[in-house]
């Protein structure tokens, strides 16, 4: 998805009283799915829009954005390593490091 659509998805969902978080790629380093800018829409239902790379990296991501939602309210610094340690837990893995901001909208 485009900034322009995640942004759209953000005011549309907000607009039907749905709570939702932003996670957006501040950090990568080594080899990552997705650059730096890349984003992704967390529903508080766990509902997914955009993407940060997939995988079990994507799982820790939505886990940090429901926690953010449901009970700290807080934004969160979460780092992904894509590691082959991550990838023993069904997924491929591409090695690097990737930061990522969670926050609520």
């Amino acid at each position: 998805m485009t900034d322009k659509e995640i942004f759209q998805k953000i005011m549309e969902l907000k607009n039907r009283g749905l709570p939702v978080c932003l996670a957006t790629i501040v950090e990568a380093v080594g080899s990552t799915p997705r650059e730096v800018g890349a984003k992704m829409l967390v529903c508080v239902d766990g509902t997914l829009y955009g993407s940060v790379g997939g995988g079990c990296g994507e799982d820790q991501v939505r886990s940090a954005a429901l926690r953010c939602l449901l009970a700290t309210k807080k934004p969160e610094l979460l780092e992904v390593r894509l590691t082959d340690d991550l990838g023993t837990k069904g997924g491929d893995v591409c090695g690097g490091t990737m930061r990522i901001f969670v926050e609520p909208m």
